[in-house]
């Protein structure tokens, strides 16, 4: 299929000065659904509850799709009352070097200023929705329904891509066919800065029943959004750890993963997982999903709140010695 590139005679100049708005069609692309597809596709979401609006380049008749040697990019990035970050997020989607993204934002119907800054950026992009939904997973979940990239990412809404992130991906994909991908990422504070590094496990080998920690951050796991179709999105009943069981489902029908060569980008310490007991419960229920034995899960989770509350009550010193003795290997505090 030819696509040519929309006469912007009276678009939005600013708009052009991001990379992701040079790509945009008023062709519209048509929604195909294989009978194996466990989510239905739509190019805009059917109105939910307490609606408090929709916007982007699809409701002004733009669309994007993947181009000859440059495939379609979806980064979904979902929000609620999310105001203090929110810019530098949609920015770092924005100033990519890459041109064929699908920039996606999923709110939750904020009621600080979140809603003015989307509405800054409405016209670079693609689709924004404010309604009520049942969570962030949830959420993440209508942004994959709404996706038309060959891979999607998910970039919560305190975090920020590298700058080329997505033109490396999009160059390995040049080179190879993968499913997946993982990387290291930056870990930083609510002041941005960097203190630490989360790493991606050595070893992806994963079969259920067994046990393996997060494979990598969620920042960095790119999917193949046939894949994600196929296999499922995020299930809402495991709770905040649903980005661990999508990555652990995923390792059980393919190994074939790309590894990111730079840093993807930073992860902002203290958002919704840092709610420790919780996150701990919902991995605990992950590893029970996926058939873990009692005995290991119950350990994983009793350790794990232990090794957090004793790192609570230690001088930085002692907690970053402890870290790099004792640690995983996949995260290291600077």
């Amino acid at each position: 299929m030819n696509i040519s590139v929309v006469d912007r005679a009276g678009y939005n100049n600013k708009s052009l000065l991001y990379s992701a708005t040079r790509t945009v069609t008023r062709q519209q692309p048509v929604i195909e659904k294989q009978a194996e597809d466990k989510f239905e596709t739509f190019l805009f979401l059917p109105e939910g509850a307490a609606r408090q609006g929709e916007g982007g380049l699809r409701t002004q008749g733009y669309f994007k799709t993947s181009l000859e040697g440059k495939p379609l990019i979806t980064v979904v990035t979902v929000v609620f009352n999310g105001e203090q970050f929110l810019e530098e997020t949609i920015l770092s989607v924005m100033n990519q070097t890459y041109e064929n993204i699908e920039y996606i934002i999923i709110d939750g119907g904020s009621t600080d200023g979140t809603l003015n800054i989307i509405k800054k950026y409405e016209n670079s992009i693609d689709y924004w929705v404010s309604e009520y939904d049942r969570g962030i997973y949830d959420a993440m979940n209508k942004g994959i329904a709404l996706s038309q990239g060959d891979f999607i990412g998910f970039l919560n809404a305190d975090d920020l891509y590298n700058l080329e992130v997505i033109e490396e991906l999009s160059n390995a994909l040049s080179l190879n066919d993968f499913d997946f991908t993982v990387g290291v990422v930056n870990l930083i504070n609510r002041e941005s800065q960097t203190i630490g590094l989360m790493r991606p496990l050595k070893s992806l080998d994963y079969n259920k029943g067994q046990y393996i920690k997060m494979p990598t951050a969620h920042m960095a796991f790119f999917i193949k959004r046939k894949l994600l179709k196929q296999n499922g999105g995020f299930d809402k009943v495991v709770g905040l750890s649903s980005d661990y069981d999508l990555i652990l489902r995923t390792l059980l029908v393919t190994n074939r993963v790309y590894h990111f060569k730079e840093t993807v980008g930073s992860f902002r310490d203290g958002g919704v997982s840092s709610s420790y007991f919780k996150s701990f419960l919902s991995t605990y229920k992950v590893h029970k999903k996926n058939g873990i034995p009692y005995q290991k899960r119950s350990s994983v989770f009793l350790l794990s709140m232990l090794k957090k509350i004793i790192l609570n009550f230690l001088p930085s010193f002692m907690r970053v010695y402890l870290l790099k003795r004792f640690g995983s290997g996949r995260f290291e505090l600077k």
